[in-house]
């Protein structure tokens, strides 16, 4: 039997629940802003994404100490966005782990990065001051880990790009629950800045392949069943691929990048304009799309400035 726990400490009116998958496992969720995963086992405790500022994970830390009083050991990166990571020193975790590939993200654009999130949506970023600095892991791997929580075994997995070149999810291979980070989303517009839009799909078929029947989203209410978690998967895909094939349809017709982000604004709108920070989301989304679909496979990095100069030409 699953539990919500209502949590509003901090948090203004936005409804925070707890919500218990298993023994083992949590999903802490705050109504389409990124989630966080809590892992319990025998010994200590796993956090998945900590939250923007020290101050909000302080409200995880919270839920967690209503459940257990276990050490907070080890804190996972599923990736790298500040909106993810930056709340980190709020659970004083032995271990930060992270995929290289994070790792090599956070010494490329971690600052810049920073700046353009926090400039960019400010309202994700409660108590700002609170942020000692960028995050960095302490452990990194590549490919897969496995750590044992006393008997419970975590496996770290990367399974492709898709949403960033790090991205790695967290499985429970007996509960056969995974947490997914922003490669899945429910009810939720899927950021792709820093995207590997063609890689994507396949990723999310090897996320499928492991028929979770648990999954906490990146943003989004936690699927409690194999059948809604296939469900967000293809919604994610179908989203993922709409988007980028509108994009390059418009590259082919030799369109400018504003008529192409107009056009695909119109076809997207009716599927999926009541998600979560659509309209938000799109003109960084449609953006990278154009730059993978022409002469930058590699996502470039977001500066504040960027940011203004993308937001002015495409909706100025």
């Amino acid at each position: 039997m699953t539990k919500s726990f209502a949590s509003h400490a901090d948090l203004g009116d936005k409804r925070v629940e707890f919500t218990k998958l298993d023994d083992c496992a949590y999903a802490y969720v705050a109504e389409g802003d990124p989630n966080s995963g809590v892992i319990v086992g025998d010994d200590s405790v796993m956090v998945v994404d900590t939250q923007a500022t020290p101050v909000m994970a302080e409200d995880v830390v919270r839920q967690i100490r209503k459940i257990t009083d276990k050490p907070i050991k080890y804190v996972v990166l599923s990736h790298y966005h500040a909106v993810r990571v930056l709340g980190a020193s709020a659970y004083g975790a032995e271990h930060v782990i992270a995929s290289a590939d994070t790792h090599d993200l956070i010494a490329e654009r971690g600052a810049a990065d920073m700046k353009s999130e926090i400039e960019r949506f400010p309202r994700l970023f409660r108590s700002v001051d609170s942020i000692p600095g960028l995050t960095r892991p302490t452990i990194t791997f590549r490919k897969e880990m496995t750590i044992w929580l006393g008997s419970l075994e975590v496996k770290l997995l990367q399974l492709g790009r898709g949403h960033t070149k790090g991205d790695t999810v967290v499985w429970l291979p007996k509960q056969r629950i995974l947490f997914s980070g922003d490669l899945v989303e429910s009810g939720a517009t899927p950021y792709t800045g820093d995207a590997y839009l063609g890689e994507w799909p396949q990723t999310l078929n090897n996320i499928a392949a492991l028929e979770p029947v648990k999954v906490v989203p990146g943003r989004g209410t936690a699927l409690q069943s194999g059948k809604e978690a296939l469900a967000a998967i293809a919604s994610t895909r179908d989203f993922v691929t709409s988007m980028y094939q509108s994009v390059r349809s418009g590259v082919q017709d030799g369109k400018a990048l504003r008529a192409i982000y107009e056009d695909t604004y119109a076809a997207l709108h009716p599927r999926f304009g009541g998600w979560v920070i659509f309209d938000h989301c799109l003109p960084f989304d449609v953006s990278r799309a154009y730059d993978e679909a022409t002469a930058h496979p590699e996502p470039r990095i977001w500066t504040a400035e960027r940011d203004k100069e993308l937001w002015q030409s495409l909706e100025g």
